[in-house]
């Protein structure tokens, strides 16, 4: 049986969307939520959750959805850099930090990495992993490697929404809770 409504509403920041309901499997659905190109929602969302950020030296995201909200936080904290773990080893990479993940959204395995030069910028500083939704999990468990193995110290994980059972952890930062629906 698929899903009755066609869309869910909800409000991030003051802000009203509509998210398009899609299945990712035979027996679920999510609210499909694309934070790239919406920059009303980027600079609102970066600008309430930065007052609940704890201190830190760096930022970091998966490729790509995250960037955004990245930018804009980098910039609101006045930070130099930010990193971005990438989904593919790209040329101008040396010795590259490499983990893999299993994305809900994309279903399937993907690696995240950083370059060697990222990572000793990283060693021994506090960074703070940064994703538009947080579903499983992976995605984070997966950022939360690479800033180890480049020695860096995980200060917090932050979230624009929390996707289902992610909604209950009490290790992340968010702003709004996204159901996930079973059928």
């Amino acid at each position: 049986m698929k899903p009755d409504r066609k869309t869910y509403e909800i409000n991030i920041a003051g802000l009203i969307r509509e998210l398009p309901i899609v299945q990712v499997t035979d027996n679920m659905a999510i609210a499909s939520f694309v934070l790239l190109g919406d920059s009303q929602l980027v600079l609102k969302a970066a600008a309430e959750l930065l007052p609940r950020l704890p201190e830190v030296d760096y930022l970091i995201t998966a490729e790509a959805k995250g960037i955004p909200l990245v930018q804009e936080l980098s910039r609101l904290l006045k930070m130099d850099r930010y990193f971005v773990a990438r989904k593919s080893i790209k040329p101008y990479m040396v010795h590259p930090f490499v983990t893999e993940v299993y994305s809900i959204t994309t279903q399937k395995k993907q690696i995240l990495c950083l370059d060697e030069v990222e990572a000793k910028l990283i060693a021994g500083k506090r960074v703070l992993i940064v994703d538009d939704v947080i579903s499983t999990g992976e995605s984070l468990k997966a950022m939360e490697t690479l800033v180890k193995k480049a020695g860096g110290v995980v200060a917090g994980k932050a979230a624009i929404l929390a996707e289902g059972d992610a909604a209950k952890r009490d290790d992340i930062l968010f702003l709004e809770k996204l159901p996930l629906f079973q059928f």
